[in-house]
């Protein structure tokens, strides 16, 4: 594949689609970018200054102070915002639960949006998030979208908080994804939807690596095309 591509998964929350396309860029030699994480940090940040989640203004003047960097580790990325570590503190439920108001304000979505259009320009990237086959890499070679009935997907998080020590009740969890994809998909920038030219592929029924396996299959098609 000489080629570099645009890759793009999208889906709803705990899809699976960090964990996929982290393991598709391992196989590909690409670089990796998690801007579910970028959003997570901005909504830590927000609430460690004070800053109204709902203040488009607001936000748009801290984004714009603000430094957000990763770092490769053995056990994955470290996620910086400026000098302060977030890497554990973005995936606590009060970020979870408040990500979805800041990503929907416009001076949010139009600076990340940038940023990463800027690191993907390119190409040798895998991109997940919520619009990235729509918004910020529409003209992307691949695109997935991973979907996950909620039930699944509460089950998900519930594990991994479990793993972290974080106590959380499963119904409730499955009330709070429900709720995120309300969000996600009815907001007015940018929402969550399936871009035309996106494959469906539902994590439902499947392990990582059978997913894994059925996206590099995708990938291999569309570089013959």
């Amino acid at each position: 594949m000489n080629d570099l591509l645009q890759i793009a998964i999208d889906g709803p929350a705990s899809a699976g689609k960090s964990t996929v396309a982290k393991l598709v860029a391992h196989q590909l030699g690409y670089v990796y970018c998690d801007t579910g994480a970028m959003y997570r940090a901005v909504t830590w940040a927000a609430l460690k200054r004070g800053v109204k989640l709902d203040d488009n203004l607001a936000l748009e003047e801290m984004v714009a102070e603000i430094k957000i960097s990763f770092t490769p580790s053995d056990e994955g990325q470290r996620v910086y915002v400026d000098q302060d570590e977030v890497t554990d503190d973005i995936r606590l439920p009060e970020i979870a639960n408040n990500v979805s108001t800041v990503a929907a304000q416009l001076s949010v979505r139009e600076a990340l949006t940038k940023r990463q259009q800027e690191i993907a320009f390119k190409g040798g990237i895998v991109m997940d998030g919520r619009d990235i086959g729509t918004t910020v890499l529409p003209d992307a070679q691949v695109k997935i979208f991973l979907v996950a009935s909620v039930k699944e997907r509460a089950l998900r998080r519930f594990k991994e908080n479990k793993a972290k020590g974080i106590m959380a009740d499963l119904e409730q969890l499955e009330q709070e994804i429900a709720e995120r994809d309300r969000k996600d998909s009815t907001r007015a920038v940018s929402p969550l939807v399936q871009a035309a030219d996106a494959v469906k592929v539902d994590t439902t029924m499947l392990s990582i690596e059978q997913v894994v396996a059925k996206i590099m299959g995708i990938i291999q098609k569309k570089s013959k095309k």
